[in-house]
């Protein structure tokens, strides 16, 4: 693991919901790239864009950058954008991380959905194309109210998709899915929108029965959403959480061991996001070639 890559929104101001990008060689120091300018802009659809998901196409085809089409410093408020919001998908594609497509919108919501929220996407290899999900308000036939549930798609090429599928629900609210597969079991971080607070369960494949995993530290970590998960060296991982309740960033946890819902919460002293504060995104493990060409963006 060479160096990490940070795509991520900073927050409700003018400039706020675009996309930026930050480098690390150790994953917990960032330095912002770009002059801390946009590196990308979404200037169609809700002209802004939030919740950034960056991934590496498995068959060598690139990456993609996947976002929400919305931007809340337009006034509209948090009720418009949950439901009456986009019900589509931001798409970048690049072959070398530096240089960026325009970006496309796909309409992946289904008819009724009021938004489509912090898409993600994983490669599914029995059937050979990627899942993306993503949260969306929906009321249906046997809810008394509107309620946030995950929804997928898939699709092989991110041109063609499939209908959106509901993916998860639970008794309360749930967006801010993110996912890890490490051995042999998928660990899937949401975020409880009616508690504020960031659950985990894992299975063995994507679609087939899930169990809770249990995190005292998690479960009295309020105010935080936008989980992200990755290997943090050989044999760590960190999960970050956005605090969104205190505005404090994004704030980094460190587990050896994800079936056993262990974290420890690090010290201010011990990570460095840099003079950019950093809103709900992703983080790419990159190459020694990689990082090295992103550091063109110093």
């Amino acid at each position: 693991m060479a160096g990490y890559l940070f795509v991520h929104f900073t927050d409700e101001h003018a400039e706020g919901e675009q996309i930026y990008f930050a480098l690390s060689k150790d994953g917990l120091h960032y330095e912002d790239l770009h002059g801390g300018k946009p590196f990308l802009r979404l200037d169609i659809g809700e002209m802004g864009v939030r919740d950034p998901f960056i991934l590496r196409g498995v068959h060598g085809e690139g990456f993609f950058i996947i976002g929400t089409d919305l931007r809340i410093a337009n006034g509209k408020g948090w009720g418009v954008a949950q439901y009456e919001g986009s019900r589509n998908l931001v798409i970048w594609h690049s072959n070398d991380l530096l240089h960026w497509s325009e970006p496309k919108l796909v309409e992946v919501g289904i008819p009724t959905a009021g938004c489509v929220w912090a898409p993600e996407a994983v490669y599914d290899e029995v059937r050979d194309a990627y899942m993306i999900f993503f949260a969306s308000m929906v009321k249906e036939e046997t809810d008394t109210e509107p309620k946030q549930k995950i929804y997928t798609v898939y699709t092989k090429d991110f041109i063609e998709f499939t209908k959106a599928e509901k993916y998860i629900e639970r008794e309360n609210h749930v967006i801010d899915t993110t996912m890890i597969y490490e051995g042999g079991k998928y660990y899937r971080y949401s975020k409880d929108e009616t508690t504020k607070r960031i659950l985990c369960d894992c299975g063995e494949q994507l679609h087939g029965e899930f169990a809770q995993v249990s995190s005292d530290v998690l479960e009295n970590l309020p105010g935080v959403e936008g989980p992200i998960i990755f290997p943090l060296g050989e044999k760590k991982w960190c999960l970050m959480v956005d605090r969104f309740a205190t505005g404090g960033g994004y704030l980094p946890l460190i587990t050896e061991d994800l079936a056993s819902g262990k974290f420890r919460i690090l010290d201010e002293s011990e990570y460095d996001m840099d003079e950019i504060k950093k809103r709900h995104g992703s983080i790419l493990v990159i190459t020694d070639e990689e990082y090295e060409r992103l550091t063109q963006l110093r």
